[in-house]
């Protein structure tokens, strides 16, 4: 009778850790796409300010101006995508964990769906959010790449 109470309660335990686990993925995941918006909404608030500036400073403030913003811009698409990078390591860590704590459980959801997505290696079957995602940074680093080879270009040839 003891051992099987101790059963019961390690299976009571089992699934409580697993709904807690299951949980903080999802609030990795939430996580992960406040992070998108803040880098997305600061690297748009840099180039409205380049609009600012392309206005109100001589023409050699502004280029430096400009070349401090690509610069900063540029810094951020780089940290946004080491972000991105770190976010998705964590999500499969614990997606390993949580397909391990299925394999004590009388159904194992996560990997029966993961089975019937293709496990990520089929395209038509399922796009991992992290495969296009990654290249969102690179995309958003283009306007502050050309704005340093604009203000490069201004000040050599000024």
């Amino acid at each position: 009778m003891n051992s099987e109470k101790h059963e019961t309660q390690y299976k009571g335990h089992l699934l409580e850790q697993y709904k807690l686990f299951v949980e903080m993925a999802d609030n990795i995941s939430a996580r992960r796409a406040q992070t998108n918006a803040f880098y997305i909404t600061v690297l748009s608030a840099l180039l409205a300010v380049v609009s600012l500036a392309a206005d109100k400073f001589p023409s050699d403030v502004q280029m430096t101006t400009f070349m401090a913003i690509s610069l900063l811009g540029m810094i951020l698409c780089y940290v946004w995508n080491v972000n991105i990078r770190s976010y998705r390591q964590l999500n499969s860590g614990k997606f390993k964990v949580i397909h391990e704590m299925e394999k004590q459980l009388p159904y194992p959801c996560y990997t029966r769906e993961w089975e019937f997505l293709g496990k990520g290696e089929n395209a038509q079957k399922y796009l991992q959010l992290t495969r296009v995602e990654r290249y969102v940074p690179y995309v958003m680093a283009i306007p502050f790449i050309l704005l340093l080879i604009y203000a490069l270009n201004e000040m050599l040839a000024g």
